[in-house]
């Protein structure tokens, strides 16, 4: 069994995947950006009144002076500004040539054909041509394109990016018991939630998953499951029959299809058994049957995983310094642990949790704090970080 660091730091080196495929921007959301994307324009592309005004010169910042026409936005001035002179000018128009700054309108008192500054303007009020970016500059780099991130793209003129291809992957749920929701439920069977559950999670990172339910726990069936699923998918992901049980044939069975088990075994909690390996240029993953655990352990190392084939060293997001609104405390402390939680008015705490078959815990949960390998206690108050589901 290896310390939860020790398997990512195996999962980060994995090669990084190299197939890409370019996409229409409005396709591009949630998708992996391959490379740097350069800006081919100043941005903004001239200088640009930040509110309605009065455009004018250098100097030109009280007294009287003469309006000489009005600017729009989305137009272009017809004429230059000079000495005694302004324009009248909208938000995020074209400042005219010779105009430096902006004063407000509530600023001056207009009169017909010219205005009197009675209020001194204390900043320019002119976003100024490539003081945002400048063309050639990298505009996005690579990384999970977000809501803002096509914004940007797109206010650079940009409609098609070069993204990752996501791996294939395939999901095989372990256990003639599980049947899939909708059918009758017989004597001893539970209804299948991994498969649902874990091609939805492939499908918020935009990888093409689908699932098998009820895969008999015997060598031969599970051997042929195996091998089918290989056949179509760069990533296999197996849940259940990972443990040191009687039915715990997944491991023997991957050595038998020629793959190489690179970590077997996590301290973490939930989620011990998980196993690791691979097969050429192919990857397994074989997750605890519970699942909580699934959910925990695709989280922690399959999406950093899938990531890295993306191309991307991917790290989760987490809010810094909530304080718990009561103390924690656990009997076995030999893993790490992590425990779900709800945030409210800005305090932590626990949500009710039977282990890792509670899978309605997580409908409570906002998130999970991580309590370290050897902490018995996390006192009333203590400072944690919550990272969110």
């Amino acid at each position: 069994m290896i310390d939860l660091d020790r398997a990512l730091d195996i999962i980060r080196s994995v090669p990084a995947g190299t197939q890409v495929e370019t996409v229409p921007l409005g396709d591009a959301l949630g998708r992996v950006l391959a490379r740097d994307v350069l800006s081919p324009i100043d941005s903004p592309p001239f200088d640009k009144s930040t509110m309605d005004g009065f455009a004018v010169g250098d100097g030109d910042d009280h007294g009287e002076l003469t309006i000489v026409e009005t600017v729009f936005a989305g137009g272009v001035p017809a004429r230059s500004v000079g000495r005694g002179e302004c324009a009248r000018i909208m938000t995020g128009a074209m400042l005219p040539s010779g105009a430096r700054r902006v004063i407000r309108r509530e600023y001056v008192r207009e009169e017909a054909n010219s205005i009197h500054v009675h209020t001194p303007e204390q900043g320019d009020n002119v976003i100024r041509q490539g003081s945002n970016i400048r063309a050639g500059q990298p505009v996005l780099r690579p990384g999970v394109i977000g809501p803002p991130d096509v914004g940007v793209l797109a206010g650079s003129g940009i409609d098609r990016v070069t993204v990752a291809v996501p791996p294939r992957a395939v999901v095989l749920c372990t256990g003639p018991e599980i049947v899939p929701a909708g059918a009758p439920l017989g004597p001893g069977q539970i209804y299948d939630s991994n498969g649902p559950q874990l091609c939805a999670q492939l499908a918020a990172m935009y990888c093409p998953g689908s699932a098998r339910t009820g895969v008999e726990d015997l060598p031969a069936p599970l051997a042929a499951a195996i091998e089918e699923a290989l056949s179509s998918c760069d990533v296999l992901i197996l849940t259940g029959g990972v443990s040191a049980g009687d039915f715990d044939y997944v491991p023997g069975c991957l050595r038998d299809r020629g793959a190489e088990i690179l970590f077997h075994g996590v301290a973490v909690k939930p989620g011990k058994p998980v196993l690791f390996a691979r097969r050429e240029n192919q990857y397994v993953f074989g997750l605890p049957g519970n699942p909580v655990s699934s959910f925990v352990i695709f989280e922690l190392l399959v999406k950093p995983f899938l990531y890295r084939r993306m191309g991307i060293d991917w790290m989760p997001a987490v809010f810094p310094g909530g304080r718990l609104s009561r103390a924690v405390n656990r009997t076995a402390a030999d893993r790490t642990e992590f425990l779900p939680v709800r945030l409210r008015q800005g305090l932590v705490e626990a949500v009710a949790y039977h282990g890792s078959a509670h899978l309605n815990a997580l409908a409570e949960a906002d998130g999970f704090i991580r309590i370290e390998a050897g902490v018995h206690e996390l006192p009333e108050g203590a400072q944690v970080d919550v990272r969110p589901l």
